[in-house]
This record gives C-alpha cells, sequence and structure tokens, in this order.
C-alpha cells in the first residue's frame, strides 16, 4: 500500500502531514503532496517522492488531472489530505476520488459544514457544551459593532485559518484587514474566555475508535502547540465521544476549561500537527484511520500515559538547492 499524504509544512505554523507521516513511515511507502517548495517537510526524507499540487481554489478538475499523473506514476492507494482549505474539494468528490482507484476516510459535506466556525454555537447546542459568543464579520462596521457588543479583549478569527486576541479596536482593525486580505470573508468575532486551554485529537467512525487528550503549555503567536502535557479530563472525552456519534474521520476539539466548565472553541476536521505525540504516547490514530479504511475490525484505544510532556523543536537541515529547482521546474521531486 502506499499513501498520499498532504499538509507538509513544518514551520512555526506546522501542517500536521508531517506527523501523520512519522506515523506511518515504518509500514507504508509515502508519497509527499505539496502546493509550495519551500515547505520543510519535502526535504526532511520521509517521502518516497513528492510532487506540487494545483491549489484547490483552482476546482477538481485540475486536482483530477494532478491526482491521475501521480497514481499512474507512483502507483498511490490511499490519500489523506491534512489542510482545512482542501478538505471541501476532497468531502464534495469523494465518490469521483474513490473511482479513480484511491481511498480516503472523510467525513461527509454535512458533517463539515456543520462543525464550521460560524455554526459551531448550534451544534454546540447539540452537544450539550458552551461555546463563546461569536459574531460573523462581513465588514468593518460589523467589526466596531461587535466589539461594543463582545468588549475587549476579543478574538479575531479567519474561517478557516489564523486567529488573533486584540486588545483594543486599532488590532482588532489590524487583524481584520490581515486575516481577510489573505483568507477572504466571512470573519468571526469572538468572546475572550479565560481559562485553560485543552485539547482532544481522535478517530471516529461514528464511534470514538482512539483519542489522547492534552493541556496545552506554550504556544507560538498563531496559538500553536509549542509543549504541552498529556491529561485525561473526563468531561472532554465525553464530550469526544459524544460528538464521534455525529463524525466519520480524523478530528481536534479545542476547549477552554474556566471553573470547571468546559466550552468548545472550535472542531478541526483533521489531524492536529500534534498528532504523533498521540502516536509516541501508543495511540497511533493515523494506522487506526488505515485500518478503517480497509475495513478492519478495530479496537478502541483510550489508553495513554498521563503526563507526558509534548515538546515542539526546531531543527536545522541543509540540502542541495538543486532539489528545490527540480520541484518548482519539474513540479514533482
Amino acid at each position: 500500500m502506499k499513501i498520499a499524504i498532504s499538509g507538509l509544512n513544518n514551520t512555526d505554523n506546522p501542517a500536521p502531514g508531517i506527523g501523520v507521516a512519522k506515523s506511518l513511515k515504518d509500514k507504508y511507502k509515502l508519497i509527499g503532496l505539496s502546493y509550495d517548495p519551500n515547505e520543510p517537510g519535502v526535504y526532511q526524507d520521509l517521502f518516497e517522492k513528492v510532487y506540487l499540487m494545483p491549489y484547490p481554489t483552482l476546482g477538481y478538475e485540475k486536482f483530477e488531472n494532478r491526482i491521475r499523473y501521480i497514481k499512474e506514476k507512483s502507483d498511490i492507494n490511499v490519500l489523506i489530505p491534512n489542510l482545512d482549505a482542501e478538505l471541501p474539494l476532497y468531502i464534495k468528490y469523494q465518490k469521483n476520488i474513490e473511482e479513480l482507484g484511491l481511498k480516503t476516510f472523510l467525513p461527509t459535506l454535512k458533517q463539515f459544514e456543520m462543525r464550521d466556525k460560524s455554526k459551531l454555537s448550534e451544534f454546540c447546542k447539540k452537544l450539550g457544551v458552551k461555546h463563546p459568543k461569536t459574531i460573523k464579520i462581513l465588514s468593518l462596521d460589523d467589526l466596531i459593532i461587535a466589539t461594543k457588543e463582545l468588549g475587549f479583549p476579543v478574538m479575531v478569527k479567519g474561517n478557516y485559518y489564523k486567529a488573533y486576541k486584540a486588545y483594543n479596536l486599532d488590532e482588532a482593525i489590524e487583524y481584520f484587514y490581515k486575516i481577510s486580505n489573505e483568507w477572504g470573508f466571512p470573519l468571526l468575532a469572538q468572546e475572550v474566555i479565560n481559562g485553560i486551554e485543552i485539547n482532544y485529537v481522535g478517530i471516529s467512525n461514528y464511534e470514538l475508535k482512539g483519542g489522547v487528550a492534552i493541556k496545552k503549555l506554550t504556544t507560538t503567536d498563531l496559538g500553536k502547540v509549542w509543549s504541552a502535557v498529556s491529561i485525561k479530563n473526563e468531561k472532554l472525552l465525553n464530550l469526544a465521544i459524544e460528538f464521534s456519534k455525529n463524525w466519520r474521520g480524523a478530528f481536534e476539539l479545542e476547549a477552554m476549561v474556566f471553573e470547571n466548565e468546559i466550552y468548545l472553541i472550535e472542531i478541526n476536521p483533521r489531524f492536529p500537527a500534534w498528532v504523533y505525540f498521540a502516536t509516541d504516547l501508543g495511540v497511533n490514530l493515523p494506522q487506526i484511520l488505515i485500518e478503517l479504511i480497509n475495513g478492519k475490525n478495530v479496537k478502541q484505544n483510550l489508553e495513554y500515559p498521563l503526563e507526558k510532556m509534548y515538546i515542539r523543536y526546531v531543527e536545522e537541515k541543509s540540502v542541495d538547492f538543486n532539489k528545490f529547482l527540480t520541484l518548482m521546474n519539474k513540479k514533482e521531486l
């Protein structure tokens, strides 16, 4: 079996692909799918071959032409997309992709949309969990009105990527333009919940098959984990179990604990960048995904050691510049 994996960025804003690849590299041959030849994961010697992909915004036809070529050249059997921006395309055309002889394990379009940041408050009511007050932003006037209602500090978020805490209106406006210029609309203004941030990574087939919880210790400016510790929180686990009844595929729950109350902040529809930590603790979620793809009867795995510390660090490496040029020119390496 040969598996193609996207999301190869590995900077201070890492994508999940490297953690997924590290979890699978000992058992399978891996192919990297990259949108940018600058992504460090391209050069980490995890992949038999790397291909540049057309941006998802160019549509399914461009994607299909490219993926047909990659399947023909490298005989891939499975696709694991790991980026929010590409998932709508993969999900919408799941049947078409499977007809090409490529297996995936993804949620339905309805499931994907129900956990959209702009709709999450309604879904939280169904799950019986609290959610910070959130207001959709389509213009600068909307932002100003929302900040008056929510007060400061306030979170200014993109619907797919980026989230910043603004302490005054000038900062909120700065982040409004920063996010909208890069990712478009809608944006969201969200109430800030003070407390401890806890996350849960899992895999579900309408039943939670495996998962690990962490408490974030330190993060980057974008909120990405730099260090964390494995924990067990019964309320978070129960939330993951309840959510899994409505979900097929990988996921991450981002939550805050305040006065012993859980607030669900976001639901990411794929593995997070820290997924290899779960593998290191004995819960190999990408491997479970492959077993589910292959129709195997997967035993639930929710046990892992507690108070283990996760550390992300910077590593330096030298590679031949002609690798970069080859990928740029030939679209494959």
